[in-house]
């Protein structure tokens, strides 16, 4: 079946018969499509007959899954599989995008000589899924046109229709996607015929590509105007019927005859006008529902579907079948989205955005332009009047760093380099702040629960969900990781132990979705124990600084000192006239100072206190760049970037962590202690770099190779210019390729250590020192103990 639906690929990929591609019967099909009753149970129900519910399929039966329905509402490959370009190209941005389309490229290969391989798979074509039935947050089954399904697992890849379709369950699914049209030109062939070896031309600066079909052209683009569609709903007659627009095509026609003069002669048969859907960040989706249990979502493909097909397939199966894939695809995971993105108006203009930039040159830190100010703190207005510049995550606008009044603003809105940014300055400044006197950063985006409980239940079930000992105390901190049964962060967050039986849990922003859909998943149904998301209810200003202490010890009349308000400890306090503020002595970047968790009611009040109160101790706005600065210094990583869910605690210099023997089991307990008898296969290592010109080289910005005695050890996976140790310091994990099979061996602090390394910035290599702790005799300001541990996860 799915051999059958890429040998099709296969033909427009070489330029033979586009025209058929849903009429084409194999001798020998690996599964045939069916038009009569539907069967009473499935294992699993997949809608959508393209190439990507196909790939689900295929690996699902490959996995040895039984039972496996397939649903299409029109003819197989009928949707956008049918209008696909042909190009299939493994150059991604994305590491897990890049390993996708590499899988695909070699599976397809691989297909082409499969033949008659029998699945167990049936396919159901002109079936329309009318809802998914969901009981106690479980699917149980399908409403179709021709009569129910039961099944266990449902998979929407609907592509055009997913985002109704999960819209339309009875406890909804939110799918942020959005269609445009998609044109390309057919031309007769040439007066050589081009060959089917012609490559592909990809001409980003003309927003064009060009590939052989048939001896003649295919080129289409991606337009600085695209045409969003469908936006109040789509049906199957409008998709079959999209008309051509030479007027919107010609700036890509431009292009082509541009770069490929000698064609303005040649016969044009055909401008197709296909639908392709895209995402609001330019990734596809995949994974489980955060509503639903047992509905799974692979789509929006950003026209890239028979890249990432083959790979895309794969992994979501493997999620299926062993609860999780083979690689880290949080980049790609549906619960990186909230419901608050699937708005149609945000859908429809930001889509109008990342069509473009497919073929924009993105510099380091750029930001999306619409849908901004969707999600703001109560001090925006006040910040912003200040000099703000904002960047956004997770639909939250945060403060990147503040412009003085002398300061050229335009020009700083219109820097883009992957050189030394415009500004080094501003940053550099904020950081002087946070080191010699007070600074404060809004930081109210982080993610916020709290866990209650009558009894002790709260206790008992973080106790199993996370790794480090939380029977602390009243008032008490905790660092800890929330692990997968691999021993891989799910989540990294800091606990504080209100009462005996109240937990306050801080996370990083993006992980609001995920961090709540995996405690509801674990969790006990018991009316006695209580998780509510507070994101909203509190503003959070971390005050950093050998300063800070003043001003919080003026403004509430309390000794704040590390005798009276030790590291790592939390307590309720009045400041100002406000109370109820929860003071937490950390500030996520190593450097003195708090936290400071605020009812949203009370936080302009605050601020404004904070602010005329600390004029005398020289205080200061600063944003996320000074953050990052900071937190990258210490050694401080973050989750989704330098930490993921293949990332173990032993993997990171983690290890104080973990209590291995806190008195009871928890998740990913077995396999830290398979891992701590067997040794790491990496480790979270930190570089400086020694021959860099900071004013002259390009910048490391992430995801440059790692080079250790000459041999390729890995790559890193954050950096930022240390403005303590003026030097650039990137984070990154090293491996142990063993040089005569290329195998994974143990890394050890030794292995570490006795390595030359260097970093390679746009094919220059800078040498650079390895350190598995932070450099602390360079630093020479005073730092609390405890809080040099701690980790800016949450800053991302």
């Amino acid at each position: 079946m799915f051999s059958r639906l890429l040998s099709v690929a296969r033909r427009q990929r070489t330029g033979r018969g586009w025209q058929n591609w849903s009429s084409g019967r194999s001798g020998a099909p690996a599964a045939e499509a069916h038009s009569v009753a539907l069967p009473a149970q499935a294992h699993v129900v997949i809608c959508g007959g393209g190439i990507m519910g196909t790939s689900v399929a295929y690996h699902l039966s490959k996995m040895g899954w039984k039972d496996i329905v397939l649903l299409e509402q029109g003819r197989l490959a009928a949707g956008s599989t049918r209008f696909c370009a042909g190009i299939l190209s493994t150059a991604r941005h994305l590491t897990i995008e890049q390993k996708m389309a590499d899988y695909s490229n070699k599976l397809y290969q691989q297909l082409e000589q499969e033949t008659g391989i029998q699945t167990g798979v049936q396919i159901y074509d002109r079936t329309s899924v009318l809802h998914v039935m969901v009981k106690k947050g479980q699917v149980t089954g399908v409403e179709t046109d021709k009569g129910q399904i039961e099944c266990q697992y449902f998979v929407n890849c609907a592509g055009q229709w997913a985002y109704e379709l999960g819209l339309s369950n009875e406890e909804p699914v939110s799918i942020p996607l959005h269609a445009c049209e998609h044109f390309y030109l057919l031309t007769r062939p040439l007066e050589t015929p081009l060959q089917s070896n012609t490559p592909t031309v990809v001409d980003a600066d003309g927003r064009i590509y060009i590939r052989n079909w048939q001896g003649g052209i295919l080129s289409g683009g991606f337009e600085k105007n695209p045409k969003p569609i469908f936006t109040e709903g789509k049906n199957q007659l409008e998709i079959q019927n999209l008309q051509e627009d030479w007027d919107h095509f010609e700036p890509l026609l431009s292009s082509l005859l541009r770069r490929m003069p000698e064609l303005e002669t040649l016969e044009i048969m055909k401008l197709v006008n296909c639908p392709e859907t895209f995402t609001p960040d330019m990734r596809c989706i995949m994974g489980e529902s955060p509503a639903v249990q047992g509905y799974y979502v692979l789509v929006g493909m950003n026209s890239a579907g028979l890249s990432f097909a083959g790979g895309a397939g794969r992994y979501l199966a493997e999620w299926m079948v062993h609860g999780y894939p083979s690689e880290s695809i949080w980049e790609l995971d549906l619960k990186r989205f909230g419901a608050l993105q699937s708005s149609r108006t945000f859908l429809r203009h930001r889509v109008m955005e990342v069509m473009p930039l497919l073929y924009d040159l993105k510099v380091p830190r750029w930001d999306f332009q619409t849908g901004r100010q969707l999600r703001t703190s109560p001090l925006y207005d006040r910040l912003d009047a200040q000099g703000a510049r904002w960047m956004e995550k997770h639909g939250f606008e945060r403060p990147k760093y503040f412009v003085p009044p002398d300061k050229d603003l335009l020009a700083l809105e219109q820097s883009k380099t992957f050189y030394k940014p415009d500004w080094f300055d501003i940053v550099e400044s904020e950081v002087k702040c946070c080191k010699e006197a007070v600074c404060v950063i809004d930081m109210s985006s982080f993610t916020k629960f709290e866990i209650t409980s009558t009894g002790d239940q709260a206790l008992e079930i973080l106790q199993y969900l996370f790794s480090n000992d939380l029977d602390v105390p009243v008032g008490h901190i905790v660092h800890t990781g929330m692990l997968n049964e691999g021993g891989g962060y799910e989540n990294d967050c800091s606990i504080a132990r209100l009462s005996k039986r109240s937990f306050f849990m801080i996370s990083p922003t993006d992980q609001q979705v995920h961090c709540w859909a995996w405690l509801k998943k674990h969790m006990p149904e018991d009316s006695n124990l209580l998780l509510e998301d507070v994101t909203w209810k509190y503003t959070a200003l971390n005050l950093i600084g050998p300063r800070a202490v003043d001003v919080l010890s003026e403004l509430s009349y309390a000794p704040m000192t590390p005798d009276h308000f030790p590291s790592l400890f939390c307590k309720e306090m009045s400041v100002g006239y406000a109370n109820g503020i929860r003071v937490m002595s950390m500030t996520h970047t190593g450097e003195p100072g708090f936290m400071l968790y605020i009812p949203i009611e009370y936080a302009l009040h605050v601020y404004n206190e904070v602010m005329s109160v600390g004029q005398k101790y020289g205080i200061r706005n600063a944003g996320y760049y000074a953050l990052r600065s900071l937190r990258i210094e210490k050694f401080f990583a973050f989750w989704g970037q330098d930490l993921n869910t293949l990332t173990t605690p032993l993997e990171c210099g983690r290890e104080s962590r973990v209590k291995l023997d806190k008195g009871m089991d928890f998740i990913g307990r077995d396999a830290l202690l398979q891992q701590k008898q067997n040794g790491v296969y990496k480790r979270l290592t930190m570089f400086i770099l020694d021959d860099h010109d900071t004013d002259l080289d390009l910048w490391p910005w992430w995801g440059e190779p790692i080079y250790r005695n000459g041999q390729y050890a890995g790559k890193t996976t954050s950096s930022a210019y240390s403005y303590t140790l003026e030097r650039h310091v990137c984070l990154g994990f090293v491996h142990n390729f063993s040089e005569d099979t290329g195998e994974e061996q143990v890394v050890t602090a030794d292995f570490i250590n006795r390595g030359e390394y260097e970093i390679d910035i746009a094919g220059h290599r800078f040498q650079a020192k390895a350190k598995l702790y932070p450099v602390t005799s360079l630093f020479t300001h005073k730092r609390r103990k405890d809080d040099v541990e701690l980790s800016d996860l949450h800053g991302k």
